[in-house]
């Protein structure tokens, strides 16, 4: 295997397989074209500003494979690309497990809601409108499929897997989570966001959206050590994720306070230190360099 290079910064080395160097090279790439929608005040709902969110959409996905390609030899690069085409890794047993679980957490969500004096669920605007507009329902079909495929090609498909190297698999998934929610913030500062238009910076939804994203982080870790590492699974299950919530909707602090109730009862059952029943996580098929 070839060595990953290194480099030093003042009297400190670093090896480009530090994940935080990820992170770095993500948030510049991302926050490069976030940042100039919000000093040039281009909405996203504009031409330009659409071209802004796409452009900054593929910062993880992009820098993801370039940090495999710069870390791990032949067998680690084709390792990559299998866990994102083998279907057999998932299985039909997790298939279904990553399909009924964001409706098991979203229909507990809606019955503890109406027991509480709530709505309980509510279609989203996007089915509401389908029958006499049929495109109403395409901003749910986007946020289910293009963002999740160039997010997780880094988060799940990269990072994870180097924050598992030297943390269990619960703080792994908490720093990835808090990286990953704070990835996010210039997007509550941008018209024509769903993080702007529906939640606002500093709200309680605001807090919400942060705190849920940990814990979905924590779900994902789940599937993904039980999935031998299936970044398509983790694909399919953040687009569900994301189309289930856009066209079934329950209140915030109902919605997200069940998936952290979640995240503590995985932890709970599985252990914190692999979120499975095996003593290790899923590694790589070679040697990493730490």
């Amino acid at each position: 295997m070839n060595e990953p290079s290194r480099f030093t910064i003042g009297t400190t080395t670093v090896s480009v397989a530090n994940p935080w160097l990820f992170f770095g090279v993500t948030f510049l790439i991302t926050w490069s074209f976030w940042l100039s929608a919000i000093v040039l005040e281009v909405s996203f709902s504009s031409a330009a500003g659409l071209v802004l969110l796409l452009t900054g959409l593929v910062g993880p996905g992009i820098a993801g494979i370039g940090f495999v390609y710069l870390v791990y030899d032949d067998r680690g690069r084709s390792d990559f690309w299998s866990r994102i085409t083998q279907v057999r890794r998932i299985g039909s047993r997790w298939f279904l497990v990553l399909l009924l679980l964001p409706l098991a957490v979203t229909t507990v969500a809606a019955v503890v809601d109406l027991l509480l004096g709530g709505p309980g669920a509510t279609w989203g605007e996007g089915v509401q409108e389908f029958g006499g507009n049929p495109l109403a329902i395409l901003p749910a079909l986007f946020f289910a499929s293009l963002p999740p495929i160039l997010e997780e090609l880094g988060w799940r498909g990269y990072a994870l897997d180097r924050l598992q190297l030297n943390w269990s698999a619960l703080n792994a998934s908490v720093i990835l989570g808090a990286v990953w929610a704070v990835w996010h913030l210039p997007l509550f500062f941008i018209e024509g966001t769903f993080q702007r238009e529906m939640v606002g910076f500093g709200t309680l939804g605001f807090w919400l959206f942060m705190v849920g994203t940990v814990a979905l982080s924590v779900a994902f870790t789940w599937v993904y050590n039980h999935t031998s590492r299936s970044i398509l699974g983790i694909i399919l299950m953040h687009g569900w994720v994301n189309f289930v919530s856009e066209t079934i909707e329950v209140a915030d602090v109902i919605y997200y306070s069940h998936w952290v109730l979640l995240a503590v009862l995985l932890t709970a059952i599985w252990g914190a230190k692999t979120l499975t029943n095996a003593e290790e996580v899923p590694r790589p098929p070679l040697p990493l360099d730490r």
